[in-house]
């Protein structure tokens, strides 16, 4: 009992008397409302202990609940995926999310998964290694090449997509070379990225140590994958996302970590909203 007066008593704070909850409780009331719900597939390596994807999973149900549906999240074993055909495990999905992670195991069967989003036209949306993945995936189809993969996973593969930056490529202790923290990112005009955000720069955080290859963003671009979000300098790729496709969208960054129950975070939002049409729900945000 008044654990919170004593904690301000002893930081000599002076609390306010009437606190305004007005907005919680409105969250609170929503929440409790019966809502129509989308199915997403969350593929990942530790789906076991379902709190390995924890932020992940309250982002998704931070944005369901804006938009008035409820977040049905099929977990699916990426190992899983390298075993069986992935329309066995995703037909039944309205969107597909790969979250970020380390090592290589389980890495093809998340490429699966991607792979059928993208084929299948089915929203999608990757967090740091799923971004990376997904342009790993991107790589495998226009070069027709099944080796084509990051130097992390392949240290010979000869379409190296995804490998580090010239400058870290002597540094031996990995500390070294991560982005750690907050770092801007500059979104393009006429992009899901940049129509989700509503505006012209961010500041996202970060925690990977692969990079995109700039060798091949040229040829990229041509081919159907549009970097909506670069770095200020134009030296590093942030978000990409593909043409001709209802929703899928990449982050080197993770978007999760600043999602909130009250402010769902704006490309989670957009994806959950991209899975209510596929869906064929109505948006019930927009229909007030």
């Amino acid at each position: 009992m008044h654990v919170a007066e004593y904690i301000l008593e002893k930081l000599k704070l002076t609390s306010r008397k009437t606190p305004d909850w007005h907005e919680w409780q409105n969250l609170v009331n929503e929440v409790r409302q019966p809502r129509p719900s989308v199915k997403i597939a969350l593929v990942g390596k530790y789906i076991e202990l379902h709190d390995a994807y924890i932020s992940v999973r309250e982002a998704l149900n931070h944005a369901a609940l804006s938009l008035g549906v409820d977040v049905d999240i099929k977990w699916i074993h990426s190992t899983d995926l390298e075993r069986a055909h992935s329309d066995e495990l995703l037909q039944d999905v309205d969107g597909i999310i790969v979250p970020g992670g380390f090592g290589s195991r389980g890495i093809e069967g998340k490429i699966q998964a991607i792979r059928y989003a993208r084929t299948q036209k089915i929203p999608f949306l990757g967090l740091c290694l799923g971004m990376q993945l997904m342009v790993i995936e991107f790589a495998r189809y226009i070069f027709q090449n099944e080796r084509a993969n990051s130097t992390e996973f392949d240290q010979s593969t000869p379409y190296p997509v995804i490998d580090l930056m010239p400058d870290q490529q002597n540094i031996t202790e990995m500390g070294g070379t991560m982005r750690l923290g907050l770092y801007p990112c500059l979104l393009q005009p006429d992009t899901i990225a940049k129509n989700a955000y509503q505006v012209d720069q961010v500041e996202e955080r970060h925690r990977h140590r692969w990079e995109f290859n700039n060798h091949y963003r040229e040829l990229f671009e041509k081919k159907g994958m549009v970097f909506s979000g670069i770095s200020p300098d134009g030296k590093l790729v942030e978000i990409a996302e593909l043409k001709d496709h209802p929703f899928m969208v990449g982050t080197q960054f993770h978007p999760e970590f600043l999602s909130r129950p009250n402010r769902p975070h704006p490309l989670f939002t957009a994806f959950i909203q991209a899975a209510i049409a596929h869906a064929g729900l109505k948006d019930e945000r927009q229909a007030d």
